[in-house]
């Protein structure tokens, strides 16, 4: 409910009519994660009433852009398969995916079903008449197709068990790219949801662009999920990159950030020796283009008025719906500290679980079990940007606030585990932090960005400190690297030591709960509570039932000091108001890009 400079498509639409400007052919696609992810995306899913021919906000300006095609990102199914399937239906371009296989068996009809029947359409060959730098005009057949992680099947499993199954992004590219080159496509672009992973890529790998640029025929990638920048000096390090001609392994690629930051723009120069012979590519570029200078911190295009014209009545009605004051909150709640310290926009979040996990399992066989919540900082800043925090005054509180504490539509799951598996949790989630050597240099970075933020779940009910001097048990993927090491310690049950045999029930999300994030021992089947409410739900129903919040930490955990050592880490500039709340937090210098500086002195 504010106004920014630094990502919104309204901004990328004027990026995009002034590539278009520039040459006499294009296309463009869309990379997927465009339904859900902000409350617009939620007013549309949860109070727009479903009619034919519905068009949704989103698609009526992809309409207007003339977008020619559009992948599936793993965000699209948090809303269900009903949700999904109408809105492409009226969408007004193709959307495609290839590794998405209809679940056979869970199909109930006489009627023998297709083997290997896809759930979506996976690629299409858009026939275009091009023009060449002489002015004559050709008849080309661009062919495009789409992947998602096949990691979706846990990520939404409530939404999808029992309808689709996934198959492995590259085997899936193997089997279709050849298919478009029978149907005589002359480009073949592939749209992957996946990141790019440096080093080996395993078989069904959530992040598998590296493999992908290795499949023959494969043209130009465009790819996304993780929200990276691509050509950008984050990959500086990774194997088979040209940052300077934006390509991988030869193969020209973007990844265009989040949120409409940037433009990603692949230019190919085609040429053909006769008119018999194919097209073949001589030349190619992939760069990105920003909407917002994060040096000089100034945007570098205006927004495009269409856009706001074109969905003013659902922007104005999303607006209404996020400004409903729903309870009072005596002091700020920020995530500026919420990697490195308890934090009130956590706590809140792990307050609200408990009390609806508590009702929800009162008088049932796991009542009498300990109750532990597990809550992670969702906005920590990072490559979406120093301003990337939630940040709320005190005084009222709003709709908008709840999704700003709560970014994702996730659902409320209980699951029963035992004291061991509670430890290898909290095990994984200490992967936040760097390894601090005791011997090493006085100061030291304590985050590991490579790190998720939402990956760093601390539990509340439970009481412990971290050990950040000995390494990480786990790596990020979920691979036990260090079996000797143990960052957590002092972990205390009501005072007493945690009984690692002992049984609890600890209240998460459908993400969590079904494997995201590849904490050991969750795969989804020690749920407990399935329940089909939203954890932001459960987080409104608590602020309407406290009505006025006291917005205080219980502290119940802490990062270990390491003596002579100065532990440092970088949060937003914006949190320097709020440290008088934090004694063990000093600040160090603020930075020319928003950021500042902090030591932490627990």
């Amino acid at each position: 409910d504010k106004s920014t400079d630094e990502f919104g498509l309204a901004k990328t639409a004027t990026l995009i009519k002034a590539a278009r400007a520039e040459v006499k052919n294009s296309l463009l696609f869309d990379n997927g994660d465009l339904l859900q992810g902000n409350p617009l995306g939620d007013w549309v899913a949860r109070f727009q009433k479903p009619a034919a021919g519905q068009v949704h906000p989103a698609h009526k300006v992809m309409k207007a852009l003339g977008y020619d095609a559009a992948n599936i990102g793993n965000h699209e199914f948090n809303y269900g398969l009903p949700f999904l399937q109408r809105a492409m239906a009226n969408a007004g371009f193709p959307y495609v995916n290839a590794n998405l296989y209809i679940d056979a068996g869970a199909l109930k009809t006489n009627v023998k079903p297709e083997p290997d029947k896809n759930a979506f359409t996976p690629y299409v060959i858009l026939n275009r008449t091009l023009l060449d730098e002489a002015g004559n005009s050709h008849p080309l057949k661009i062919g495009v197709v789409g992947f998602v992680p096949p990691q979706v099947m846990q990520w939404d499993r409530q939404n999808l068990s029992g309808k689709i199954v996934a198959r492995d992004i590259v085997e899936s590219a193997r089997r279709f790219v050849p298919q478009m080159k029978a149907a005589g496509a002359d480009v073949v672009v592939a749209i992957a949801h996946s990141g790019f992973e440096r080093g080996e890529t395993a078989f069904f790998a959530e992040n598998a662009v590296a493999r992908l640029a290795e499949v023959p025929g494969v043209d130009a990638i465009l790819f996304g999920h993780s929200h990276g920048e691509f050509p950008g000096r984050f990959f500086n390090a990774h194997p088979k990159v040209d940052l300077a001609r934006g390509t991988i392994n030869g193969v020209p690629a973007v990844m265009a950030g989040a949120w409409g930051s940037h433009l990603g723009v692949i230019d190919l120069v085609l040429q053909r020796e006769s008119s018999q012979s194919g097209w073949k590519i001589s030349d190619s570029l992939g760069a990105l283009r920003p909407i917002y200078d994060r040096v000089a911190r100034q945007p570098l295009v205006a927004a495009d008025p269409d856009v706001q014209r074109l969905i003013s009545t659902e922007h104005e009605a999303t607006l209404a719906y996020v400004r409903a004051e729903v309870a009072q909150t005596r002091g700020p709640i920020h995530s500026y500290f919420a990697q490195v310290a308890d934090d009130p926009s956590v706590q809140v979040v792990s307050s609200a679980q408990r009390a609806y996990a508590q009702r929800a399992l009162q008088g049932g066989a796991f009542a009498q079990l300990p109750l532990l919540s597990a809550a992670a900082p969702f906005k920590s800043g990072g490559r979406l940007g120093w301003t990337n925090y939630t940040d709320i005054p005190a005084g009222p509180l709003a709709v908008r606030n709840v999704a700003d504490m709560y970014v994702y539509p996730n659902t409320v799951k209980v699951l029963r585990l035992t004291g061991a598996q509670v430890r290898e949790w909290l095990e994984m989630a200490a992967g936040q932090f760097n390894r601090i050597d005791p011997q090493g240099a006085p100061e030291q970075n304590l985050i590991n960005n490579a790190f998720p933020s939402f990956n760093f779940d601390t539990l509340d009910g439970v009481s412990y400190a971290i050990d950040v001097t000995q390494l990480a048990r786990y790596d990020r993927n979920g691979k036990l690297v260090a079996p000797e090491a143990r960052r957590i310690s002092n972990l205390r049950l009501e005072g007493q030591p945690l009984d690692d045999k002992a049984f609890f029930a600890v209240v998460t999300n459908n993400y969590r709960a079904s494997g995201g994030g590849s904490f050991p021992g969750l795969d989804g089947g020690q749920i407990i509570l399935d329940s089909p409410d939203e954890n932001r739900e459960a987080l409104l129903q608590y602020l309407q039932a406290v009505k006025t919040l006291d917005p205080q930490a219980d502290n119940n955990w802490r990062v270990l000091p390491v003596p002579g050592i100065s532990l440092q880490f970088l949060s937003g500039t914006g949190g320097v108001k709020h440290l008088a709340r934090y004694p063990q937090i000093k600040r160090l210098r603020d930075n020319d890009d928003g950021s500042t500086l902090f030591e932490l002195t627990p």
